[in-house]
């Protein structure tokens, strides 16, 4: 299956974060990389998405969407550092 880049997530999570989530950078807490969440590769499905690290694709985030609901789990994601405003 191929992947979408993380601005796909614009969306999803945007309404839970005080900030743009897709210039929002994160680093992985398994290989260390840090990058812009729109950088990362998505896989999408009918019920959310699954965010995955550009450089060792361990699992960083995972975003459900149901019930008009968002569910956020971010358990490869050591930080994730909004941008500062323009």
């Amino acid at each position: 299956m191929g992947h979408l880049d993380g601005n796909v997530l614009a969306g999803p999570i945007g309404d839970l974060l005080s900030f743009e989530p897709t210039t929002a950078r994160g680093e992985c807490a398994g290989c260390g990389d840090v990058a812009a969440l729109a950088q990362a590769a998505v896989y999408g499905h009918p019920m959310g998405y699954v965010v995955r690290c550009r450089s060792c694709d361990d699992v960083l985030m995972v975003v459900v969407e149901r019930g008009g609901r968002t569910m956020l789990r971010m358990p490869g994601l050591r930080r994730l550092e909004g941008a500062d405003p323009v």
